[in-house]
């Protein structure tokens, strides 16, 4: 009979809990949010900071559950979530650290150097350029040239 009583005013490791939806957060946010954005797709700082803050709330549950056993739930389920927890975030690690960086080459795209084919691209506010335009015409407000004219191309191969 002591014992329910003394179980039944343990209360519940919130904690806990919350770093563990906070690690599952950090692991879905990144595919749904995250990845739409190039200053969190090519390094998900954001995820690391969440899956940081979910591996310190579990820490500090899990700490205060062997602590206090009398006093607070989580001494057997925290561990749990916590295991669940890191190997979450390991395979995050392994699928944005490692296993991107074995997506073979774009094997058409031009080199370093080679001269780029003319195309046609719309701007910033819509209307149509051809890089040979680029290449001749001066930009407007500048003094015509009679040395050629350069561009710089960057090819983004990001995580589609």
């Amino acid at each position: 009979m002591a014992e329910t009583a003394v179980a039944a005013r343990r209360s519940w490791n919130v904690q806990i809990w919350i770093g563990f939806v906070v690690a599952m957060v950090a692991f879905a946010s990144y595919m749904v949010i995250f990845f739409r954005f190039p200053i969190t797709r090519d390094v998900p700082w954001v995820n690391w900071l969440l899956f940081a803050l979910a591996g310190w709330l579990l820490w500090g549950g899990i700490s205060k559950a062997w602590r206090s056993p009398q006093q607070y739930r989580g001494k057997i389920a925290g561990p749990i979530v916590g295991v669940l927890s890191l190997a979450t975030a390991g395979l995050f690690g392994y699928g944005t650290l490692v296993a991107t960086r074995g997506l073979p080459p774009s094997a058409g795209a031009p080199r370093v150097g080679a001269k780029a084919p003319e195309f046609t691209l719309k701007d910033a506010s819509g209307k149509s350029v051809a890089l040979s335009a680029l290449l001749s015409e001066p930009m407007p407000g500048q003094i015509p040239r009679k040395q050629p004219r350069g561009v710089v191309l960057i090819f983004y191969r990001g995580y589609w």
